[in-house]
């Protein structure tokens, strides 16, 4: 579980908060396996008997004052008894993982049998194909699906449906497999005719990976796309003369929902559908009009940021609900650069604990790798996320994909949680008093994550010291927990010290994806820039920085570059990239709205020191592909002509691009070898990354440098795509210069 805060060092009260200008909050990666200095967890059992606070019901820690019969909980000061087996207990400190580390993860027990925990362990995978679309997009799926099936883990359950103006079931037990379909009605309001019970029995639909795979991979073979006769045969009606398709995606995945909510508990603790969609449903119920992409992107009078970002029909969203409570998860693979009004399909992956995947071609599609990456690193699901503040504070806002508990405040559950999945919070002060000066009262926070895992046979087999048969996976429930203090800053410049960028960066994101949602990209950008204005008019006024009867200018006093605080200083870049980047540039610069709403999703989950790279790629060079010349330059066509350094690698998170230049000596060899040490860091930060990042090689002046060149974002207008007559990142900051002085006057 990793924690980072925009601040190391707290501030003081309400006063000291505003007049610094800072966002305050934290992130948190609860599923991480280390923490953020990359210690583990100490891990233990007993999660079930750790006592309690009576008053705020945090959980006991190494922070409490332990007394031989009670303990003072370190959150809210409360005096707690404690029971004669904790007292027992805690008489042996070392032999209890509380009592060593304030990061523990202990083991809780489960309910029902072992048999019963036995067959809820059994992972369940389903694929469903959308058949309305092209032989290289079912390729593409193929390959993903052989891909995903070397990765999942014996045992599992894997079950294969296709959908288009009809929803068809696989029988992958037999060596033939036999494919049974139900029409979808067309109209919007309809549902299938007959139960997917009745058409044919889940645990027929469900095949053992084991023993089936060539099955499996046999029964790909035989999709193919639906003609267009079938289709428009099947649709049988127009809409003002327009005829409807037949990808009846709604239908289908409310009908597989349903279908495996029946054993939900029974079979399985979470199923996962992979939805593969080649373009936007437009066939029975879920139909979404796509016409109002070219209407808005027609229209002058509308603004199209912001009536393309909200969704057309809540229908995704409500199924979502349908999902969770059939304990479904839904990841969505959209391969297609047709408008798909993601903006209303997203909710149905990220509500049901999903991840969401745009591939705009199937030429240099990463959708194999994406699959066997996601389905190689471990996930917990059944999450219960819950974040407890010593009482001067209290978290305000709450980010990330997750939803909240309709009862309790603070409480957000998570269907499923990946190893990078974060999430972010905001505080606020309960009142104006602010913390105490009084060096025991230290501002705690206590983050709680309880989780279910499905623990593989050969963990087992090490964890009991005995071997288990190889295909019984067992279900675990846990409950990490991680208590940590913070430092209150005792002055401005302690505060602005404490600074971590990539922090700020991370809540400002979800911030302006709010405002982008809620008011327009316009609105999102304007909040972006009025913050920044903010934060450097309070630096300058709080360091004193402008003198108003020194006879000097007040415009050339203003440091708009934080000179005098080093943490602030890669602020104003990241502003500007963020500006620059296509979350928040407009739709006349040619940003594809589902491509926006897909980097939305992308950028809420990413934790800090990713998400940096995502929007402010970093830029490094070497001599030789085996020896670096610099680690970091700025992204600007300057950087690369001073450094004089043959061979650029860029990492911008979802492409990493290595670039020699024109002048790189010829006997330089390209692309570089697979032993050297370029190739070595890129293979290592591909490992590293929750998505596959495209590999892109360019030679200057022999191949098109456009893709390296348009990262190159400091001589670029912040407002627009092209070169300005002014250098872009300057011109911006004499800009921000301007607006301080008028919002200090």
């Amino acid at each position: 579980m990793a924690v980072r805060a925009t601040v190391s060092r707290f501030p003081v009260d309400t006063d000291a908060r505003e007049g610094s200008g800072l966002l305050w909050g934290v992130t948190v990666t609860p599923f991480a396996a280390v923490d953020e200095n990359g210690h583990s967890p100490a891990f233990g059992s007993g999660g079930d008997i750790l006592p309690r606070c009576e008053n705020c019901w945090a959980y006991f820690n190494t922070y409490c004052e332990l007394e031989q019969w009670a303990w003072s909980c370190s959150l809210c000061g409360t005096l707690n008894g404690l029971s004669s087996a904790a007292v027992e207990r805690y008489s042996l400190p070392k032999s209890c993982a509380e009592m060593c580390s304030s990061f523990v993860d202990l083991e809780l027990p489960l309910d029902g049998s072992s048999e019963e925990a036995a067959m809820q362990a059994r992972p369940v995978y389903v694929a469903a194909v959308d058949l309305s679309s092209s032989e290289e997009f079912l390729e593409l799926t193929k390959s993903a699906l052989l891909a995903a099936l070397e990765a999942l883990a014996p045992g599992s359950l894997f079950g294969l449906a296709t959908f288009s103006h009809k929803l068809g079931l696989y029988d992958i037990q037999g060596p033939i497999p036999v494919v049974k379909n139900v029409f979808i009605p067309p109209d919007a309001e309809g549902t299938l005719p007959i139960g997917l019970d009745d058409v044919m029995p889940l645990l027929q639909f469900l095949a053992p990976v084991d023993t089936c795979k060539d099955h499996i991979a046999s029964a790909l073979e035989t999709l193919r796309p639906t003609t267009s006769w079938e289709r428009t045969t099947a649709a049988g009606q127009s809409l003002d003369g327009v005829l409807i398709g037949g990808r009846g995606f709604g239908v289908a995945m409310e009908a597989l929902c349903n279908y495996l909510g029946s054993e939900y508990g029974n079979t399985f603790a979470l199923a996962r559908i992979f939805a593969f969609l080649s373009g936007p449903p437009d066939y029975g119920a879920g139909q979404l009009d796509t016409r109002r992409y070219g209407e808005q992107y027609a229209s002058k009078g509308e603004d199209a940021d912001r009536a393309l970002l909200p969704e057309q029909t809540p229908f995704y969203k409500d199924l979502a609900a349908v999902a969770v409570q059939a304990g479904v998860c839904v990841d969505i693979f959209a391969v297609t650069n047709e408008y798909t009004d993601l903006a209303s399909l997203k909710f149905l992956s990220i509500e049901s604990g999903g991840s969401l995947f745009l591939y705009t071609s199937t030429e240099d599609s990463t959708l194999p790798q994406d699959m066997y990456r996601m389905l190689s690193r471990p996930y917990a699901f059944g999450c219960v996320l819950r974040l407890r503040t010593s009482t001067e504070f209290k978290p305000g806002n709450s980010y990330g994909h997750f939803f909240p508990d309709p009862q309790y405040e603070n409480v957000q559950h998570i269907i499923c949680c990946d190893s990078y999945a974060t999430y972010a919070y905001d505080f606020v002060f309960e009142n104006n008093v602010g913390f105490s000066r009084n060096k025991s009262d230290v501002p705690t926070i206590q983050i709680a994550f309880q989780y279910s895992v499905v623990v593989p046979p050969e963990e087992l087999s090490n964890l009991a010291g005995v071997s288990t048969n190889r295909t019984i996976h067992s279900l675990k429930r846990r409950l990490r927990i991680r208590t940590l203090q913070f430092g209150v800053a005792e002055n401005i410049n302690e505060l602005y010290d404490s600074c971590d960028p990539e922090v700020v960066l991370s809540l400002l994101v979800h911030k302006v994806i709010l405002a982008s949602l809620d008011e327009g990209v316009r609105e999102g950008r304007v909040l972006l820039q009025e913050w920044l204005v903010i934060l450097i008019a309070q630096y300058n006024d709080a360091l004193k920085l402008v003198q108003y009867n020194s006879g000097l200018s007040l415009r050339s006093q203003i440091d708009v570059a934080f000179s005098q605080c080093p943490q602030l200083q890669p602020l104003p870049r990241l502003i500007f990239a963020l500006l620059r980047n296509p979350l928040l540039r407009f739709h006349e610069e040619g940003v594809h709205p589902d491509y926006r709403i897909y980097l939305q999703c992308l950028f809420s989950v990413l934790e800090p020191s990713s998400l940096h790279r995502a929007v402010y790629p970093v830029l490094t060079s070497f001599a030789t592909p085996d020896k670096q010349a610099y680690p970091r330059h700025s992204l600007s066509r300057a950087a690369l002509i001073t450094s004089g350094s043959p061979i650029f690698f860029l990492d911008a998170f979802t492409i990493l691009v290595v670039f020699y230049s024109s002048t790189a000596d010829p006997s330089l060899p390209f692309p570089p070898p697979h032993d050297c040490l370029l190739r070595i860091t890129i293979n290592k930060l591909k490992q590293e990354r929750c998505i596959t990042p495209k590999l892109i090689f360019i030679r200057g002046g022999l191949d098109d440098a456009s893709v390296f060149e348009n990262f190159l974002i400091e001589e670029q207008d912040v407002d627009g795509s092209g070169l300005t007559s002014v250098m872009g990142f300057v011109s911006f900051l004499e800009d921000i210069t301007q607006k301080v002085l008028e919002f200090m006057k």
